[in-house]
């Protein structure tokens, strides 16, 4: 299983970001939320998803990371100069917590949803994620926690888009608060 830290170090292409990020409490959200705030890259990413090529990460993108406190996923909003949301990304998770220099991480389950602004969900990776079990990288209980998340979160916070977007941006008014 792979640690992933919410600072994105892992894309090298990153030259220059600004981060911003707190834990909040508050009536529909516990947890961290994070901004990062991609200044400069070395080149540019897209992804081909559906059909289409979507720019993930270059200058003037911003991903807002939504890392709920007691459930097992992160939600990162990939949106444009405007905070347009291009899509999402949903990783499947099997723990968190904060490193000593009190930046939040979490543990891959490898499973992820992308979520698209008309309302596709894609399920992404499930080859490795049953690869991992193949492997051993994984128990049994993760991978069925995987795909319960999974399959809780379509049934549940996915199931109406336009709800799921007023929670990114309600969110997104979380981390702007003072």
């Amino acid at each position: 299983m792979k640690r992933c830290r919410l600072s994105y170090d892992e894309w090298k292409c990153i030259l220059s970001k600004e981060m911003t990020g707190k834990r909040v409490v508050g009536d529909f959200f516990e947890g961290y939320i994070g901004l990062i705030d991609i200044r400069q890259v070395s080149e540019v990413q897209k992804w081909k998803l559906g059909g289409e090529e979507i720019v993930v990460c270059d200058g003037g993108i911003k991903w807002l990371s939504i890392l709920p406190q007691n459930d097992f996923y992160c939600i990162t909003a990939m949106m444009n100069e405007k905070s347009d949301i291009l899509l999402w990304y949903i990783d499947m998770i099997a723990g968190q917590g904060t490193d000593t220099d009190g930046m939040p991480w979490f543990d891959d389950l490898y499973l992820d949803l992308v979520v698209y602004p008309n309302g596709e969900i894609k399920v992404d990776d499930m080859d490795e994620l049953e690869e991992a079990l193949r492997q051993k990288d994984i128990t049994q209980e993760q991978f069925d926690l995987a795909l319960h998340t999974a399959d809780q979160l379509k049934k549940g916070l996915l199931k109406d888009i336009h709800s799921f977007k007023d929670y990114t941006y309600a969110c997104y008014e979380l981390l702007c608060k003072d």
